[in-house]
């Protein structure tokens, strides 16, 4: 997992991972949530990519476009 760099200081996301067709999101409560291009679509999972890498706006955009788009949860 890669640490969130968090650069707006009040992110929910601490940790990413990247796949080619997925990116896995750790939250600071604990939770991990799995978002894929099947469940969310290529669209959606390469722009929180984007917002990943760039460490802001990756939790605001999860909570606004895709807050059940996930394909697997766990903690």
């Amino acid at each position: 997992m890669e640490r969130y760099k968090n650069l707006s200081g009040n992110s929910g996301v601490l940790e990413y991972d990247m796949g080619p067709e997925s990116i896995t999101v750790q939250f600071r409560n604990g939770v991990y949530y799995a978002y894929t291009y099947r469940s969310a679509g290529p669209s959606k999972v390469e722009q929180m990519k984007k917002l990943a890498v760039a460490g802001k706006g990756l939790a605001s955009y999860i909570g606004r476009y895709a807050p059940r788009l996930y394909e697997a949860k766990w903690k």
